[in-house]
């Protein structure tokens, strides 16, 4: 019994609890990070390769961090010209998103 609790215990340790955020994000279209139309984003701190669900109004994306950004104070994420058509943004170009 204690070794099960002491393994779990051990266990939520070691797996980071993903942090929701919301603020502002863009999109970019230099660099030709990944391959065209894929659903990529930049992230700051988040791990490359991992999987972030990006918000805005009522659309919802899941896309894949492959790139460090944004460079731009109050930018949370820069998304991919899929990624932001995905959403719905390419009109508006910055748009508030929250981030899962």
């Amino acid at each position: 019994m204690y070794r099960t609790c002491f393994g779990l215990l051990f266990l939520a340790i070691l797996v980071p609890e993903a942090k929701a955020e919301s603020g502002l994000a863009s999109y970019y279209s230099y660099g030709n990070r990944g391959r065209t139309g894929e659903l990529t984003c930049a992230h700051r701190t988040r791990p490359f390769g991992s999987m972030v669900r990006v918000t805005h109004g009522s659309r919802s994306i899941v896309c894949k961090v492959n790139d460090r950004g944004p460079f731009i104070r109050g930018r949370v994420i820069d998304l991919s010209v899929s990624a932001a058509r995905a959403l719905g943004m390419m009109q508006s170009g910055v748009v508030r998103v929250s981030l899962d």
